[in-house]
This record gives structure tokens, C-alpha cells and sequence, in this order.
């Protein structure tokens, strides 16, 4: 089974950014998923900008698994219907 790994997992690695979650409800389940899927992750709390006329600065949880197991934990949220964050990382202003 995947696990939810601490910080220490991922030291001296290049942690790739898969998902921001902007739902507890949508974290929640892909945190199931990938779980069940055993691909190990890592979650943070932070901050991305969201919103299209009225910006604002929301928080999400951020998705991070290691480069080698990217690909298939984005095919994994794909078949799960989720869109995996593929691009620069959040404008934080």
C-alpha cells in the first residue's frame, strides 16, 4: 500500500508537484487512492492564487510525489477523474 510520507522522505530529492487540492473533500479521496494505488506522496499546506476577476490568495493541499513514480500517479488521477497539475509552480505574488 501507498503511504503518506513526512517531509524526511523526500530530502535531498526533487519532489514533483502532481495535484493541488482545492476541496478537503477532493484531498481526502485522492489521498485514498493513491493509498490504495501504493504510490507513496507527500501533503503540505499551503497557498496558491486563485480566481479569474477577483484574485485572492486561497489555501490548498499540495500533492508531491517522487520524479520516478510521476507518471503513474498521473495516470492513476486521470483514471480517477482527477486533472494533475502539470506547470509552473502557483504564482504566490
Amino acid at each position: 500500500m501507498g503511504v503518506k510520507q513526512e517531509a524526511a522522505y523526500f530530502e535531498g530529492k526533487e519532489p514533483v508537484l502532481v495535484y493541488i487540492g482545492k476541496k478537503l473533500k477532493d484531498s481526502l479521496r485522492l489521498e485514498e487512492i493513491f493509498t490504495a494505488a501504493d504510490v507513496d506522496y507527500g501533503v503540505e499546506a499551503d497557498e496558491y492564487r486563485g480566481g479569474v476577476i477577483f484574485r485572492s490568495v486561497r489555501a490548498g493541499a499540495f500533492f508531491y510525489v517522487l520524479p520516478e513514480t510521476a507518471d503513474a500517479a498521473f495516470e492513476i488521477m486521470r483514471r480517477n477523474g482527477y486533472k494533475p497539475y502539470l506547470g509552473a509552480p502557483p504564482d504566490l505574488g
